[in-house]
């Protein structure tokens, strides 16, 4: 259980570094303003972090190619700042909740606008 609770906290913590260096520190065009660190999952050896990023806007595969390039210099970044044994890999993942979550948004409310459109008129019940 400590061991669950400690990769948690390594795991929030490269979130962080990470998260602040995608405001700040990388310089390259092919990364966007738009892109954002959702979740970190960080193996239990400590040997590989996996960091889910969204992408909105923009080539979602040129960001990607982008960040792929910079991941050393990530990964350096996060040695300074989180301080372990061994740092672990960096690998870049889409995530694509958010664009997922807006296209269930956009049917359920396409469900409902037919539900309301073939359902019967409410105004004609409360007139009896």
């Amino acid at each position: 259980m400590a061991s669950y609770n400690r990769t948690k906290r390594i795991a929030e913590e490269i979130k962080k570094v990470i998260s602040s260096m995608l405001i700040s520190g990388i310089k390259d065009p092919r990364i966007t303003s738009m892109v954002s660190v959702t979740d970190v999952e960080v193996t239990n050896d400590l040997s590989y972090a996996y960091v889910y990023v969204s992408i909105l806007g923009g080539d979602e595969e040129s960001t990607l190619l982008g960040l792929k390039s910079a991941v050393n210099y990530i990964r350096r970044e996060v040695s300074k700042s989180v301080k372990l044994r061994h740092t672990p890999q960096i690998i870049f993942k889409v995530d694509d909740s958010i664009k997922n979550g807006m296209y269930m948004d956009h049917l359920i409310r396409k469900v409902n606008e037919g539900a309301t459109a073939s359902s019967f008129d409410e105004e004609e019940f409360d007139e009896e």
